[in-house]
């Protein structure tokens, strides 16, 4: 007896330390994440994510924003809702399921109460990450042993991405889990066949479908996995009995298939209320969805046919297929930007390239280094190919099949799309951590490898609290960012309190600001003459000269990549704007007249100063993008301070030197 205990001792708290150890670096990673997202607004999604979800929760209905998961919004709308908020219901964007204005509304007229709302939705956000950091952890470690689970461990835990999209009330980080747990629960059902297995796996692949709608892809990872468990020689439990041929194995899979299926169309079913009909009791009758059904089907072509007849049988929620076909509908052709360059369809480099730049330089080291130690591993040690493939295949078919699907991708908005694929990294990157420790220089070995991680750390630190700003040296780092990547990559209108802090401390400058985002800037306390935003509000603009001052632009609104305008300045644009430039006397003096309005065309002198406008903006930006800025909020709000005599050559100087302005 007092031979064993100190060994029973020695085992309990040596699980007791590897516990806390794992602890503390969630911890750490909540603490990161979450403390830097006070200092940043609200991000060009979040309001209607939140939005959305409290009509989920408050009304049952599902008008709103269907595309964007039914189950992230819940989840981070929940502390809202448990906390009493209500969307009012007498608003009259309810008829057009207009997210962004029952939003901006609502939330705005929250006060100082919206900081804390938001900060509560992050928080229920990042929940997800440190489930997937768990789910990371486990599986690291069933490969490569516990000194390999903490080697990615800390790989993820200072993942700027992470820490990023971790603390945003968004769905991107809720579907990164998802995607992880649903490839790993199948494939733990498909080698023990068990009914609790199964159960468990149909759930987490239903939940997936209510995440994402990026969840379409799980059935092409499942794909190779089921022809994997066909061709192994291992046998399948069925009935009390083991089934060893491989069609008769088949029959069995096929109904596991089906029993997913139905529970999965199940539980969507639930998290619609049971209800075909998007609308909730109570509420304003809806008149059509913000981008109207009969838009969307017309555009998906053949597609749409198939929308329509689903629709025809109830076989889904009304707001499910209708999300379904938004998602594919913007994904045909959307505004891209890459490098100074332009598209409506993407690149097939757009996200190899994001995940070059976006990626820290010591994970970049680490991943071909885990992969050549896997290699070794497996001519070292022949028996232990069987046993790791067993673990590796589910990894293996996610990385493979959702970067296939990326790099046909038409949707080339974000490097935040192939965040499902990093666990997978970390995880190989935990091999490093196990041959360390197998290795003769061990300490040496072990040594560089924490160098990597604190190497990472430290570059997670350094761009601290604009994690999602973060670019890597190959670029120039996240101050050269916005030359390559705008949009959520860089720019998702998160830098409102910087630039308030700004003006404070710079009172006496003339400001003007091209805002790209859904926040308020004038709930921050920014006062400033507005330039173009995007997505444009409902509220008017004020006709202005542009004058000597400070000009904040957003990245987004300064590469024009969302603008008619984008690309190239021509001849045929520049004709346009020095005949419209003309008027801009007569139109500001029209303005400032209301007493012609009676005896003028009012129709014509608006249409006038919509086109002139524009064309302003964006010859002024052609021109700023060949220069440097002058100082930078949080990387992605740009501060040029312009005298009379730059506005002159911007707004009146040869055309010439802008015709190719626009590359970087």
């Amino acid at each position: 007896m007092s031979l064993s205990t100190p060994t029973f001792s020695s085992a309990y708290f040596r699980r007791l330390s590897t516990v806390a150890a794992v602890a503390v670096l969630l911890g750490l990673h909540v603490w990161l994440a979450l403390s830097a997202s006070r200092e940043k607004s609200s991000s060009v999604d979040e309001l209607a994510h939140l939005t959305a979800g409290l009509a989920y929760w408050g009304y049952n209905d599902y008008r709103l924003q269907p595309e964007n998961g039914n189950l992230p919004q819940r989840w981070e709308a929940l502390p809202a809702w448990l906390s009493g908020q209500r969307l009012s219901p007498d608003h009259p964007d309810w008829a057009v399921a207009n997210v962004w204005s029952l939003g901006r509304d609502y939330f705005h007229a929250q006060g100082a109460g919206l900081e804390r709302l938001l900060l509560a939705g992050r928080a229920m956000n990042l929940l997800w990450s440190v489930a997937t950091g768990i789910l990371i952890w486990w599986w690291t470690r069933r490969l490569f042993g516990t000194t390999g689970a903490f080697v990615a461990l800390g790989f993820f835990t200072f993942c700027p991405t992470f820490l990023a999209h971790g603390a945003l009330a968004t769905s991107d980080m809720c579907m990164t889990f998802f995607m992880l747990a649903s490839v790993g629960a199948y494939w733990r059902h498909l080698q023990d066949f068990r009914l609790g297995t199964g159960l468990l796996s149909a759930a987490v692949l239903g939940l997936a479908c209510v995440a994402k709608f990026s969840f379409v892809l799980l059935p092409f990872m499942f794909a190779p996995l089921i022809v994997w468990r066909i061709l192994t020689p291992a046998g399948l439990p069925w009935r009390g009995r083991m089934l060893a041929g491989r069609l008769a194995r088949l029959g069995p899979l096929l109904w596991s298939v089906a029993g997913h299926v139905i529970v999965a169309w199940l539980i969507i079913w639930l998290f619609f209320g049971f209800r075909h009909d998007a609308a909730g009791p109570g509420l304003p009758a809806l008149a059509d969805y913000h981008r109207p059904w009969a838009i969307v089907i017309a555009s998906l072509a053949d597609e749409g046919g198939w929308f329509d007849t689903l629709r025809q049988w109830p076989l889904l929620p009304d707001a499910f297929l209708y999300g379904f076909a938004f998602v594919l509908d913007m994904s045909q052709m959307r505004g891209a930007f890459l490098n100074g360059e332009y598209s409506l369809t993407g690149w097939v480099e757009f996200f190899p390239y994001a995940f070059l730049v976006k990626t820290p330089l010591p994970l970049l080291l680490a991943l071909p280094a885990g992969v050549a130690v896997v290699g070794w591993r497996w001519r070292d040690r022949p028996q232990s190919l069987g046993p790791d493939l067993i673990r590796v295949i589910p990894l293996l078919s996610l990385f493979g099949v959702y970067w296939l699907f990326s790099l046909t991708s038409s949707l080339n908005i974000g490097h935040r799309h192939i965040l499902p694929t990093y666990p997978v990294i970390f995880i190989f990157c935990g091999a490093l951590g196990w041959w360390a420790a197998r290795v003769r220089q061990r300490v040496l070995a072990s040594a560089v490898i924490a160098l990597l991680v604190a190497a990472q750390a430290v570059a997670s630190f350094q761009v601290r609290p604009h994690y999602l700003a973060f670019f890597n040296q190959l670029v120039g780092g996240p101050a050269a960012g916005y030359k390559h990547l705008v949009d959520s990559s860089l720019d998702w209108g998160q830098d409102l309190p910087g630039l308030a802090a700004w003006q404070r401390a710079y009172p006496q400058e003339k400001l003007y600001f091209s805002y790209f985002g859904t926040a308020d800037p004038a709930h921050h306390g920014i006062t400033a003459i507005a330039l173009p935003t995007l997505p444009s509000v409902r509220f008017a603009r004020p006709w202005h000269a542009l004058q000597p001052g400070t000009y904040a632009i957003s990245a987004t609104m300064l590469s024009h990549v969302y603008s008619p305008l984008r690309g190239e300045w021509t001849p045929e644009r520049e004709r346009v704007y020095q005949t419209l430039r003309a008027l801009e006397p007569s139109l500001l003096h029209y303005a400032q007249s209301p007493e012609q309005h009676a005896t003028l065309d009012a129709a014509a002198w608006v249409q006038a100063w919509d086109r002139y406008e524009p064309l302003r903006f964006a010859r002024l930006c052609h021109y700023l993008r060949a220069r440097q800025p002058d100082d930078h909020i949080g990387y992605s709000i740009l501060i040029f301070r312009l005298t009379q005599t730059e506005l002159d050559a911007a707004l009146h100087g040869p055309a010439s030197a802008l015709y190719h302005a626009n590359k970087h």
